[in-house]
């Protein structure tokens, strides 16, 4: 091996990345003759008319059975093994495939060789000269003269991004944490048809918004911590009947807090073994770990109303007050068929009364199952039981109060209830889904008042994605917010059955912007038809970045 001089080797070694990306892309026995590769003497030589591709995220692998799609009858087998085993400089795609019969240029496949060399460079360095054989040597630099413009070429694209990266590395934020934000612009008219002493106006137009900054951390790549900051003037949209069966998907802020940055989220979720994943969160929300199981429930991206968004699952006691929500929970993945998912709720604020906390305000035990018994179908059954301070579930949804006179419901300290839910999401072909759901909440007093309810509510959609142009939606859904059905004791019922349609379509400006304009209608809001109908039109701009 005297006439192969370091030089030599390192000349050699710049023409190869093909193998460590080589590792990526392979033997293509029909591509064309421009990215052909000169076939080398003997199958157990270095290269063998090896195609080889770079990848942006290589899998490194030991032996060549660790790549799914190369078998012992591959006319390129033999290479494969004696680049894996002899040189260890061959790497898979992430799903760990090598794509052997895909085609490569000269430069991706003057990378991969590039990347051989270099491995053959440590192996000499090391003073194991003689486990690179004369044959490979004389391969490699036949190679590498015949690759010397676009290894050049190469070498130049790695010394600019050699200096990017260590520009971005000196200057970057956190090596892990990203931060990723969106703005919310919204446009909403509101009217309900009717003007009575107590309701004056009933038309309303705002211009609001809502901004959103998240840190999130990773010190795994299988972690993540969440740190949200959160400003808005979005308050609720329910003033014209007084009703929450108006209100916006993307409200939620107190006149108090108007305008002004707060820590909206701050959870940690991390793995526990290899099929059970915890979450813990100071600040947190159930939806982060009960599956909405509903297609549009993005507030910023899919339905415009906050009916539209969660079942009474998740909704009921999650107002948290003004400290947010404290959540535990558990995802339990069995296969990738069947999940169960559990959490545990409890409103961090401590009222004047001495309720919160843990344990002692406004508290909700969860869990739901979800089976995917097919590709295009997911179903889910859920429960809840759950405890609320004074008369009211907490849902933010319509009427949610046991319905008690007023001296009546003077004398009701909370409200225990236990609520089921049934979902379904059915893609009834790559661009169409329907989805539904249904929830039954019983519910019933504590204190001296003693009194009990039965909540109904359901909703329906039709979805449609990508109809004219990529990243588009269209959406319609049909439902009947909470209801009383039924009651006992002092409790009264709701005098007329409330329902909810709403429309809209998301466009995308750009891959950082889209505008959804959408309507929707509720009859009978309040549960009372003397409250009319509500319209409400919507024009809302997300911005993401």
């Amino acid at each position: 091996m005297s006439k192969f001089s370091k030089k030599n080797y390192s000349l050699v070694v710049s023409a190869a990345v093909a193998a460590s990306t080589l590792i990526a892309g392979a033997a293509n026995a029909q591509a064309s003759k421009d990215s052909e590769v000169v076939r080398s003497v003997g199958a157990d030589t270095l290269v063998e008319q090896v195609q080889l591709r770079p990848s942006a995220v290589a899998q490194n692998v030991t032996s060549v059975s660790q790549l799914s799609d190369v078998r012992p009858t591959d006319w390129a087998f033999t290479a494969l093994q004696s680049l894996v085993e002899r040189y260890g400089c061959i790497a898979g795609f992430p799903d760990r495939t090598f794509r052997g019969k895909q085609a490569t240029s000269r430069y991706e496949f003057a990378a991969g060789l590039n990347a051989c060399l270099d491995k053959i460079n440590e192996i000499i360095s090391a003073g194991l000269a003689d486990k690179v054989s004369k044959q490979d040597l004389a391969t490699l630099q036949k190679l590498q003269e015949e690759f010397a413009a676009e290894l050049a070429t190469l070498r130049g694209r790695v010394d600019a991004l050699d200096a990017k990266t260590a520009k971005l590395e000196a200057q970057q934020f956190s090596t892990t944490t990203k931060l990723r934000g969106e703005a919310i612009f919204g446009l909403v008219g509101g009217s309900d048809g009717v003007t009575t002493a107590t309701n004056p106006s009933s038309t309303n137009v705002v211009f609001n918004y809502r901004a959103r900054l998240n840190f999130d951390t990773s010190f795994t790549g299988k972690d993540l911590l969440r740190t949200r900051l959160q400003a808005s003037n979005t308050g609720s949209f329910n003033n014209l009947a007084a009703s929450n069966s108006t209100r916006l998907s993307y409200d939620g802020v107190s006149a108090a807090n108007t305008n002004v940055f707060e820590l909206n989220r701050l959870f940690y979720r991390f793995p526990v073994g290899d099929n059970i994943t915890a979450y813990i969160a100071p600040i947190g929300a159930p939806e982060d770990v009960i599956s909405p199981l509903n297609p549009l429930e993005s507030d910023s991206q899919g339905t415009i109303s906050r009916f539209g968004r969660f079942n009474p699952l998740i909704r009921i006691a999650s107002s948290g007050g003004a400290s947010g929500l404290a959540v535990a929970g558990l995802n339990f993945k069995f296969s990738d068929k069947v999940s169960l998912e559990v959490a545990y709720s409890a409103s961090n604020a401590a009222a004047a009364t001495g309720q919160g906390g843990v344990t002692g305000g406004d508290t909700k035990i969860a869990a739901q199952f979800v089976f995917k018994p097919a590709d295009v179908l997911t179903l889910g059954v859920g429960y809840a039981n759950a405890y609320t301070v004074g008369n009211s579930l907490g849902s933010g949804l319509n009427v949610d109060s046991i319905g008690a006179s007023a001296a009546d419901a003077a004398g009701i300290s909370g409200i225990r209830s236990n609520t089921v839910v049934g979902s379904l999401i059915w893609d009834i072909t790559k661009k169409f889904t329907f989805n539904t759901w249904g929830a039954w909440t019983f519910a019933d007093t504590t204190g001296a008042t003693t009194a009990s309810t039965t909540f109904t509510s359901w909703m329906a959609a039709l979805s449609g994605k990508d109809l004219f142009t990529e990243g588009d939606l269209a959406a319609v859904m049909f439902g009947q917010p909470l209801f009383r059905s039924s009651v006992g004791g002092v409790a009264t019922g709701s005098t007329d059955t409330p329902y909810h349609l709403e429309a809209l379509y998301r466009f995308r400006v750009s891959k950082n912007i889209s505008i959804t304009p959408g309507v929707y209608f509720v009859f009978n809001q309040n549960s009372a038809n003397a409250n009319g109908t509500a319209t409400v039109g919507v024009i809302r701009t997300t911005f993401s970045f």
